[in-house]
């Protein structure tokens, strides 16, 4: 009787054979057959153009929910009391350092917590360029489309290329 592990090597063997045997004919077929490049080439062709398809519908995406979260805050309103102000501004600065802790699936959440702080601080312009130095770069992102939707953000005395937000 055949031991097992007699069966095994030869299974693998086997494998391995068949699969440099295609290998050898894949890039024989390559190499030597100018209609089997052509549909490669066809292939990664469209394969590239459904990827960019779907990252702009990503992109899309995630910019109607960046505009609908920036509505929402500006529904439920901001507090208009300079001490109520600063009590909201140190909260949602500390709960959007939390957030950032917590990973990159809470961006947006940290994100519209650096807005809301923003929205009521009085320099926004010094905030950014703090926000630059210490907010990781994906929620960064999200907190400049933020602002980009909003426009009412005076930004002042620094420019947005300067606080490497890209908004323009």
């Amino acid at each position: 009787m055949v031991q097992t592990s007699t069966i095994v090597a030869t299974t693998a063997v086997t494998v391995i054979t068949l699969g440099a045997a295609y290998a050898i004919y894949f890039d024989y077929r390559r190499r030597h057959d100018p209609e089997f490049r052509k549909a490669l080439k066809r292939d990664r062709k469209r394969h590239a153009r459904s990827e960019r398809a779907q990252q702009a519908a990503a992109s899309a995406q995630q910019r109607e929910i960046v505009a609908k979260a920036v509505r929402q805050v500006q529904l439920e309103g901001f507090p208009v009391d300079v001490e109520e102000k600063e009590v909201y501004f140190m909260q949602e600065v500390a709960q959007g350092e939390v957030l950032c802790q917590e990973g990159p699936d809470r961006a947006l959440e940290a994100a519209l917590a650096f807005y809301k702080a923003l929205k009521v601080y009085p320099q926004p312009g010094e905030l950014i360029s703090i926000y630059d130095k210490t907010v990781p770069k994906h929620v960064l992102d999200i907190l400049a489309e933020m602002i980009a939707t909003d426009g009412s953000i005076q930004i002042g005395s620094v420019p947005p290329r300067e606080a490497g937000l890209g908004v323009e």
